[in-house]
């Protein structure tokens, strides 16, 4: 069963954040990660209160994959430079 993890994202440096992504691809395919939607722009709230300014949905095949891939310690690393670089709000969600 596949699993999500949902994003909510503000980057305040650019250039910082430009060097997670370098790493991120490499890291998020060993564990079979694929991108579902990555977005910068400002989100339409239709209810609610959405607290930063973009959005990434990730797909994994499974918890477990998305589990390892958030625990992988390369990922611990690089993440480093996202928590740096960027506030974000993180849910990790099982699909149906």
């Amino acid at each position: 069963m596949a699993a999500y993890f949902i994003a909510q994202i503000s980057i305040h440096d650019p250039d910082g954040y430009q060097k997670y992504l370098e790493g991120f691809m490499p890291i998020f395919d060993r564990h079979g990660g694929r991108l579902l939607t990555v977005s910068s722009k400002p989100v339409e709230v239709i209810e609610g209160v959405w607290e930063k300014d973009g959005i990434v949905l990730m797909e994994f095949p499974s918890l477990e994959a998305a589990k390892a891939w958030k625990d992988d310690p390369d990922y611990i690393e690089l993440a480093k430079i996202r928590q740096n670089t960027a506030s974000a709000n993180l849910v990790l969600v099982d699909g149906l």
